[in-house]
C-alpha cells in the first residue's frame, strides 16, 4: 500500500519520542497496526490510505473475531486504529477519519487476582536467606507489595531510587511520569540486607550496572526472569491459585483499601490516570466482604 510503512514509521516515532510511550506498548501498537495495513492490502485491495473507509475497518475486526480473537484484544485493535487513524488527520496524509463512531465491543470486567495477608506472608518467607539470589528475591517481592509498583517499573529501578534514609522509592511509570511512593520498615529492612550483603556477590565487574536487581549474570533482571522466581516461591509457598505479575499490586491496592486508605492516595501510589480505574479495587474488597459473611454469618 502506497506510503503506508513510511505513515506507521511515523506514527510509531511519535509514540516512542513525543508520547514516550513504554517498549511494550510500543510492540503492541506496531503488532496491531501491521496486521490492520497487512488486511487492508491483501484482503479489500487497497492501494492508498486514503481509500480506508468503516467498512473496511469492520471487516477487519469481523475477521479478528472469527480468528478467536478476544472481546479485549479486539477492543486494543479498535484503539491502535483509531489512534493511527487521528494522527493521519493530524498531519494530513488522510481527508477523513472513518473510525468516527467505531463501537467497543462489551467486556466482561474480571476482578483482578489477589492474595490473602497470609498468601503475603507464605510466599515473602519462601525466598532462601542464606543465599544472595533468596534475599535478592525477598527485597524484590517486598518492594512489590509495599510500593503496589509494576514489575516492569520495579525491575527499572536503579540503586538511587530506592532511598533507605528517607524511607521511599522514586519509580517511572507509563509516559515516563515519575511518582514517590513511601516504603514500610519491612520492605526497607529486606532492600538493605540485600544492597549490604547479596548484591555484591551477584555483581560481575565485567558488567557494571547501576540496577537495583540483578540476575546471576551481574546484568538487570528481566521481567521473563521475575516471572519465573515467582512461580517458584508461590510454589513453594502453597499458594495454588494462579498467579500473574500484577497480583502483588492487585494484592497492595486492595489490602489498602480494606483497612480503610483513601482512594485517591492509593490512584496516586498505583500511578493511575484515572480514579475509575483505581475504582475496581473497591468492588474486590466488597466481594471479599460478601464472601466472609456468606461463610460465617449463622443466616446468610
Amino acid at each position: 500500500m502506497k506510503y503506508a510503512k513510511d505513515a506507521l514509521d511515523d506514527y510509531l516515532h511519535f509514540l516512542r519520542v513525543e508520547r514516550q510511550l513504554a517498549p511494550n506498548t510500543l510492540t503492541s501498537y506496531e503488532r496491531d497496526l501491521k496486521s490492520y495495513l497487512q488486511y487492508l492490502k491483501e484482503v479489500e485491495q487497497l492501494d492508498s490510505l486514503r481509500k480506508v473507509e468503516r467498512v473496511h475497518i469492520l471487516n477487519h475486526l469481523r475477521h479478528l473475531k472469527e480468528t478467536t480473537k478476544t472481546p479485549r484484544t479486539v477492543a486494543r485493535h479498535i484503539s491502535s486504529i483509531r489512534s493511527f487513524h487521528q494522527f493521519l488527520i493530524r498531519e494530513r496524509v488522510v481527508d477523513n477519519d472513518p473510525t468516527v463512531h467505531l463501537e467497543m465491543p462489551q467486556m466482561e470486567k474480571k476482578l483482578p487476582n489477589i492474595l490473602s495477608i497470609e498468601e503475603v506472608d507464605a510466599l515473602m518467607q519462601a525466598p532462601a536467606e542464606n543465599k544472595a539470589n533468596g534475599l535478592r528475591d525477598r527485597a524484590m517481592l517486598e518492594l512489590l507489595y509495599a510500593s503496589g509498583m509494576r514489575v516492569s517499573e520495579c525491575i527499572n529501578l536503579n540503586i538511587e531510587d530506592v532511598n533507605l534514609t528517607m524511607g521511599f522509592v522514586k519509580c517511572y511509570g507509563k509516559g515516563g511520569k515519575e511518582r514517590i511512593i513511601p516504603l514500610g520498615k519491612t520492605a526497607l529492612a529486606a532492600c538493605r540486607t540485600y544492597l549490604e550483603n547479596a548484591r555484591g556477590d551477584l555483581a560481575k565487574p565485567e558488567t557494571k550496572t547501576d540496577s537495583l536487581f540483578i540476575n546471576q549474570r551481574g546484568k538487570r533482571l528481566t521481567r521473563q526472569g521475575f516471572w519465573k522466581l515467582l512461580k517458584q516461591h508461590a510454589q513453594k509457598a502453597g499458594i495454588q491459585r494462579e498467579l500473574t505479575p500484577h497480583t502483588l499490586r492487585h494484592s497492595f491496592a486492595t489490602h489498602l483499601i480494606e483497612n480503610g486508605a483513601d482512594l485517591r492516595a492509593v490512584q496516586e501510589m498505583l500511578g493511575h490516570a484515572d480514579i475509575s480505574t483505581t475504582q475496581i479495587y473497591t468492588h474486590v474488597s466488597k466481594t471479599r466482604l460478601k464472601d466472609v459473611y456468606s461463610q460465617f454469618h449463622p443466616r446468610a
